[in-house]
């Protein structure tokens, strides 16, 4: 089965807040919007909007993982490639593109704050310290065929957390199709005939490639198969887990698996192929 791929530009227009757990009481975001988090505002928005799957949401997150592979999104601040991790400093793009916001839950009886309820969440901002429009940078690849409408409900997502204040809306600034070569900002080559996508890391020649996503450093099992651990990375790894709503009414009720996976940023040799899989998360060939 073979695909098309798309580059994807969001402007956003309100914060957008990537869980990447706690430090104190500062609610941590990821500087990047993750596959799933992707994943979860398109199940989200199909399952409302589109008459064929009439709010099934299981259907609708099971048709995106068949029909769509998903990159991850990163902050441009009017740049065609993104500065984060390469480009800049930790502290240079975290100055410049991530804000926080402080708040309390309010005990009327007492009149002031509940005791312990003081939070600061951080965000990636929709305008930038120099005051440039942040744009988030992606791919989409889409199996022929799909019949999914995933580019009309692209301008209603809500990306991440705390989307109940408003948080994550976005508008498209642009959506084009791309060939095979020279994709994910010119890093990787993909293979027209492949599906799940698979692409190739460039060579030095042609300037350094580094993962663009979580690559899976363990093997696992899925339900849909086994995913084989990626090889030839070395550098830090990190846990990736989360909660996932099963029933209605339970909320993120459910603890995800845990995969163990290299972050994006890990610098990646010369024709190291990988597999798109779920979520997102790349996987070995």
């Amino acid at each position: 089965m073979g695909w098309k791929a798309f580059s994807l530009a969001l402007r956003l227009l309100s914060p957008v807040h990537i869980g990447a757990g706690a430090e104190g009481n500062l609610q941590r975001t990821r500087p990047y919007v993750t596959g799933k988090a992707l994943w979860g505002a398109l199940t989200a928005r199909l399952a409302r909007d589109c008459p064929d799957l009439r709010g099934d949401y299981a259907e609708a997150g099971r048709r995106v993982h068949a029909e769509l592979a998903l990159s991850y999104l990163y902050p441009t601040g009017g740049e065609e490639k993104p500065l984060w991790p390469w480009g800049q400093t930790a502290d240079a793009f975290r100055w410049r593109f991530l804000g926080s916001v402080a708040s309390t839950a309010i005990d009327p009886s007492a009149g002031g704050a509940h005791e312990g309820s003081l939070h600061e969440i951080e965000h990636i901002s929709p305008v930038t310290r120099d005051a440039q429009p942040v744009i988030l940078r992606g791919y989409i690849f889409c199996a022929e065929g799909s019949q999914l409408p995933w580019p009309e409900v692209l301008p209603r997502l809500q990306l991440g957390g705390e989307r109940g204040y408003g948080w994550g809306r976005v508008e498209v600034e642009r959506l084009e199709e791309v060939g095979s070569e020279r994709v994910l900002f010119g890093m990787y080559d993909a293979d027209p005939g492949s599906w799940p996508p698979v692409v190739t890391a460039r060579g030095r020649g042609d300037g350094e490639a580094w993962l663009l996503a979580h690559a899976l450093a363990v093997d696992v099992e899925d339900p849909g198969g086994p995913r084989r651990a990626c090889s030839g990375l070395s550098g830090p790894v990190e846990p990736l887990v989360g909660r996932e709503t099963g029933a209605a009414g339970a909320f993120g009720a459910r603890l995800s698996p845990v995969r163990v996976a290299w972050v994006p940023g890990t610098p990646v040799s010369g024709g190291t192929r990988f597999r798109i899989g779920p979520y997102g998360l790349w996987e070995g060939v």
